[in-house]
């Protein structure tokens, strides 16, 4: 029997055929630098690095890009903070993610892209939307207008009618509709920005995965990565931008991995129960939170509690003494 792997596009286990024999291309959505990573965020770096590694074992040539999103509101309001410049920020939290990166023995993408090193490829891609029906400006942003893609929602199961009933409208947000996304957004000022066609602004957070995976990996590629959470709309929206651009199927099969829970509660720093890679290390070495992470089935949730690191360690104890 072939390989197979669970497609969250299918919602079933998929023989694996690459598009191209022999060649696996890999796209995994990488860390907004503003702040130290911490070990919910830490599973959706070592997933993809467990099966990168797993598929070049198995005799492929794998290309794996991991994007870092460095311009975004939780970067230029931590700036703001600071009273610093959000490159400052940007520079010293992009070292952290590569330091922190490092002690869970990830190894580094064949490519690592910045959004704002594809401003153009991001400004050509929106105006390609606009073009083909599927994007409006409104004061200088520009959004996605959902109700021309039919496809929207096919990723996370969801018909448009119930997406609608829990989307709103941000203040200052001048959308047809509530669904439809923010693709580039007017300047700000103080804010970094660009020019475009419609001034001088900012991508989108989503649009720049979009434009980034198929300027390195092409308008197609295998597989792509991210914690569960980005499903919805993150990664819903990339379909909707890649495909509503070429016409093309953007990506063959989604991975997605389950979250990392504490005490039974999902860990996140909108909650504020979260655990930095940083803060953890200090009491058990990297090695060892790798084995917890993937101790677990990839799409099931895994509950950090250090009676669980504690077992980690051991278990992986008896293994390494086994094998040394």
């Amino acid at each position: 029997m072939g390989l197979r792997v669970y497609n969250t596009l299918t919602r079933q286990k998929d023989e694996f055929v690459p598009l191209e024999e022999g060649k696996v291309r890999m796209y995994s959505c990488g860390p907004t630098v503003y702040d130290y990573f911490h070990i919910g965020n830490a599973r959706a770096f070592v997933v993809p690095d467990l099966i990168r590694k797993y598929l070049q074992y198995k005799g492929y040539d794998v290309t794996y890009v991991q994007n870092i999103t460095d311009i975004e509101d939780k970067i230029i309001k931590r700036a703001k903070e600071r009273g610093v410049r959000p490159e400052d920020i940007v520079n010293e939290f992009t070292q952290a993610f590569f330091d922190d990166r490092a002690l869970l023995g990830v190894t580094p993408p064949d490519f690592q892209p910045r959004a704002t090193e594809y401003i153009s490829e991001i400004v050509s891609m929106v105006q390609k939307l606009i073009s083909n029906g599927l994007a409006y400006e409104r004061n200088g942003d520009v959004y996605f207008d959902v109700s021309a893609f039919p496809n929207y929602g096919k990723l996370s199961n969801q018909s448009i009618e119930d997406l609608q009933a829990g989307a709103r409208v941000d203040v200052g947000e001048m959308k047809d509709d509530p669904l439809d996304f923010a693709l580039w957004k007017a300047a700000k000022p103080g804010e970094p920005s660009w020019d475009s066609p419609w001034g001088k602004g900012r991508p989108g957070w989503h649009i720049e995965c979009s434009a980034m995976s198929s300027k390195l990996l092409g308008e197609t590629f295998d597989i792509h990565c991210g914690g569960i959470d980005l499903v919805f709309p993150h990664h819903e929206n990339e379909i909707a931008q890649s495909e509503g651009t070429t016409g093309k199927q953007f990506v063959k099969y989604w991975v997605h991995n389950g979250f990392v829970n504490i005490n039974g509660q999902r860990m996140g720093k909108s909650l504020g129960n979260f655990k930095t890679i940083r803060d953890i290390t200090k009491s058990y070495p990297g090695r060892v939170i790798r084995y917890f992470l993937i101790s677990t089935h990839y799409r099931k949730p895994v509950n950090f509690s250090d009676q669980e690191m504690e077992m980690c360690s051991k278990s992986l104890e008896r293994l390494e003494n086994t094998v040394f």
